[in-house]
Parts: C-alpha cells; structure tokens; sequence
C-alpha cells in the first residue's frame, strides 16, 4: 500500500508528518512510502535522508495514488476530492473550526483520523500528538518570554548589588503549563501556577513551582482536561487572580478547552495593572486567546494604568512549529504509531473494534463519525445553504 507524505503548504508551518526515522518504520511493516520533495526540508531532513530511509522522493506527489495520506495541519478543503475514494488520512483536522474541510472529507469518501480526538488513555500514550506538540509549545512560551523581558530570569549576586529572580505566572498546568513551569524554574525564575483542576497543586509543586489556591471547588472533565466554567465562577477567578497577575513580571497562559474557544482569564485592565516592562504570553491566541486584546503572530503593547510604561503580549501562533526538528520527531512518531496500529501484513486495514482507532476516526463511509462534530456540521447546514443562496 503506498503511503504519502506531502509537503505542508500552510503559511508558518515548518513540521512534517514523517522524519527518516519514522519512515524506516513504516517501511519494516511492507508500507511504500513516498514523499514529496522539500517535504522535510524546514525540519532538518533532506530528500536524500529518506531515499537512504527507503522512501521514494516524488517532485509531486499523486494523491490520487495514495492508499494513505499523512499531515501535519488539517487539509484544505479542495484536497479531499482529489483523494481516491476510501483513502485514509491521518493528522490533526481540528474539527471544531474546519467545518468545510470535514465536509468534503464525507463527500469525497474519505475515512479521516484526526490526532485531536486519540483516546487519552495508556495505550494510546504514544500517538497522542497533542501532548506531544504541547511538550514543544510551553517549552516555547518560556523562551519568547525571556527574549522580551528586559531583565534576567535568575537571580545574581554580584559586588554591584544582588538582582532578584524575575517572578512568572503561569495559568494552566496541563502538559504546555507544566513545561512552561518547568523551563522557566530552570532559567532560575521564582514561578507560581494556578489550574481549575484537582490535581494541578501536586503537579505543579513537583516541579518546584508554588501553587496559587483560590479555593474554588474544581473544575475537572474527562480525559485530564478541565471543563469549561460558568460565568460567574470565571469573573469570580479572574477577580481573585488580578492581585497575583498584578506582581508578576512575566505572565504564560495555557488554558485549552478541547472543541472550544479559549477561556477568558485576563482581562484588558488586569494587563495594565502590570508593571512596565512586564510580559505576557498568551498560548491560546490562535483559539480565541486567554488574555483580552491577544493578536496570534503579533505583539501587541499594552499601555499600563499609570502611564509609566507598556506591557507586551505576545499572541502566540504555529507554536510547536518554531522548534519544527523536535517537534516533527515527536509527532511523526505519533503518526507512525497510529498508522502501525491499524496495518497487518503490509495492508492498512483499521480494526473498528479497536478503542483508540473508533475514537480517532472522523470521517468514513461518507459520514462523520465523531459526534460532536457530527452536530456541529449538522447546525452549520443551514448557514451554508443560506450563504450558497
């Protein structure tokens, strides 16, 4: 079965669905491989690696030929009509926000995976891309911040005077936070971190951080993620957070809800608050964003209460893809390990029986298989056809 590998064409996007390593991969389980030229290139890989890999380099590559796409972003919406109808497509689809795309994976007959919805369950612990790629952002985060806070992160001690650590808030303590958190203890920074779910005060703690307890019941979902909080609860978080925003001198924000805009955590006034000079990076600009007036791609200075100065927010976007040679490793062994999941003897053939590949697929048959996407498609019908008319 022949097996692709396009190069990804989305502006700012730098990954690949597949290094050398993890074609010699595809290739031991009797796949064929093929991959478009230049695909690897801005994540360090040449042509040659992966002919040396046992794929075959095309100039362009057919995708009507393929058995099996493999992908970084989600595709574009003209690309599932020029698939062979059954074809599988493996990547992240981000679903909530690519509506046209998942209906044209159902026209086309496409059987789609997307990354977004693998189980978080142990097993499937090895084809979670968005933990992965969330390894790669929060470590990010840390780095941006430091390259636009106009002090040092540690403290010094010096014949001139001592210079206190520099003090950093980080809001969300799943993988990207606790990465975040974890970074910006080793830059010696003083780090506080605060999380709506049961569990985050241990997790952060562990890393050496200090946990900020609001005494707020908590607010856990499935699958390790936190739910989505009423408004009253979230104005009363963002009022008790304000004080703790206020000293900061560095300020990350991480918080993610699966499907979902991003939540609201800081407010425009809570911003000018800070001192000048001050930083804040906001992870989920590209989602709606944490912090109100976040730009994803720019910066944007915020002009504080007293006058005195500017904060800077960072708005961040294609986070995982600034680092593109580590974090294409570790999604395209992500990919991999799904793709072997589902191949026997040399064929891909998904067992639907399996958990982790019923959970993750998204289209098949002409159908979309992920409910609530399902009903997001179905509601956004009308809007459609109104718009056609």
């Amino acid at each position: 079965m022949r097996v692709g590998i396009a190069r990804e064409r989305r502006a700012g996007e730098r990954r690949v669905a597949a290094t050398p390593e993890t074609v010699r991969q595809l290739v031991g389980l009797g796949l064929e491989v093929l991959v478009e030229h230049g695909a690897g290139e801005a994540s360090g890989h040449a042509d040659s690696a992966y002919e040396e890999a046992g794929a075959t380099v095309e100039e362009v590559l057919e995708l009507g030929d393929l058995d099996v796409l493999l992908h970084v972003r989600p595709l574009d919406p003209a690309t599932p009509a020029r698939l062979r109808r059954g074809a599988i497509t493996i990547g992240l689809a981000s679903p909530s926000s690519e509506l046209p795309t998942v209906r044209a994976l159902t026209d086309a007959g496409v059987t789609s995976f997307a990354l977004e919805l693998v189980p978080r369950i142990s097993r499937a612990q090895s084809m979670d891309a968005l933990t992965s790629q969330a390894l790669v952002a929060g470590y990010r985060c840390v780095l941006e911040a430091a390259m636009r806070l106009p002090r040092f992160f540690p403290l010094y001690m010096t014949a001139a005077g001592t210079i206190p650590p520099a003090r950093v808030l980080v809001l969300g303590a799943g993988v990207a936070g606790l990465q975040a958190i974890g970074t910006a203890k080793r830059l010696g920074a003083r780090v506080s971190a605060n999380d709506v779910r049961a569990a985050s005060a241990d997790e952060v703690q562990s890393l050496g951080g200090t946990f900020i307890n609001l005494d707020l019941d908590a607010a856990d979902a499935s699958g390790g993620y936190a739910k989505e909080l009423g408004a009253d609860r979230a104005a009363r978080q963002r009022q008790l957070l304000a004080p703790y925003i206020a000293e900061a001198d560095v300020l990350i924000t991480t918080a993610a809800i699966p499907g979902r805009p991003a939540p609201l955590l800081v407010t425009a006034d809570m911003v000018r608050a800070m001192r000048p000079g001050s930083v804040v990076v906001d992870l989920a600009a590209e989602s709606g964003g944490n912090v109100e007036g976040s730009v994803a791609g720019s910066d944007v200075a915020v002009p504080t209460a007293d006058g005195t100065g500017t904060v800077t927010v960072v708005g961040m976007k294609d986070a995982a893809s600034t680092m593109p040679a580590d974090a294409s490793r570790l999604y395209a062994k992500n990919v991999a390990n799904l793709l072997a999941l589902m191949t026997h003897d040399g064929s891909v053939e998904p067992d639907f029986g399996d958990v982790v590949v019923m959970d993750a697929c998204l289209t098949r048959d002409g159908e979309v298989r992920h409910p609530a996407t399902a009903e997001a498609l179905a509601a956004d019908a009308p809007d459609a056809q109104e718009g056609a008319r």
